[in-house]
């Protein structure tokens, strides 16, 4: 990528965390969560002088422009690295921004979360819904609580993961008729997911604030 005579490469640290890949949250010029894009998306928006960086910091929102980021980030000192991934310039490395906004931009998203396998295993975070072990997503599969063939629907309230012993063990019967119970009730989630799964890990904990009165479908991307 490159922009404001700037090359990004990307760069491993921390780990498996690959700094170009790391998740960015968008806001809409007012304020509001409408999506999370990847980090060579954010930079490529903030190049082009049509996004803005939003650093929270002790409950306080800090707005940047990418130059004035590129800047600040020469004093490695306020980036504490485990909380950041980092992607690696010609001159320098810069922190991957958790949060941009779009500076001219004032849509919604819409507000349904979508029905899809991988919003299902992020639902019930890849745990049986009868024996609740935690299994990898391989090794689950969907369930209808009411078998297909009782007329059971493909809805939030019908599906859910379950481990694919479990689920031979049911077979074509309610849990009632197979002798199983559900640990939860199935619900339909009010805002996706898999954001609430990333909002949980500490290095998005600045998400929170934008997520708390969110509902929305955005897929990560």
């Amino acid at each position: 990528m490159s922009g404001q005579g700037v090359h990004i490469e990307s760069a491993r640290v921390g780990g498996a965390h690959e700094g170009l890949h790391a998740r960015v949250l968008v806001l809409n010029r007012a304020y509001a969560a409408i999506r999370v894009v990847d980090a060579r998306r954010a930079f490529c928006l903030l190049a082009r002088e049509v996004a803005e960086i939003i650093d929270v910091q002790d409950g306080q929102y800090l707005n940047f422009d990418f130059a004035s980021w590129r800047e600040i980030a020469e004093l490695r000192e306020l980036f504490p690295r485990e909380e950041y991934d980092w992607v690696r310039t010609v001159n320098l490395e810069i922190p991957v921004p958790r949060i941009i906004r779009l500076l001219g931009y004032d849509r919604l998203p819409r507000q349904e979360v979508r029905l899809n396998r991988r919003n299902l295993f992020a639902r019930d975070r890849n745990t049986c819904q009868y024996c609740g072990g935690h299994f990898a997503t391989s090794e689950l599969s969907i369930d209808h609580v009411i078998p297909r063939i009782m007329g059971g629907e493909d809805s939030w309230t019908n599906l859910v993961c379950a481990c694919i012993r479990c689920n031979a063990k049911k077979g074509g019967r309610t849990p009632e008729q197979a002798g199983m119970r559900l640990i939860r009730k199935p619900v339909r989630p009010k805002r996706n997911p898999l954001i609430s799964l990333r909002a949980g890990d500490r290095r998005y904990r600045s998400w929170r604030a934008f997520l708390d009165d969110a509902y929305w479908s955005v897929e990560l991307r």
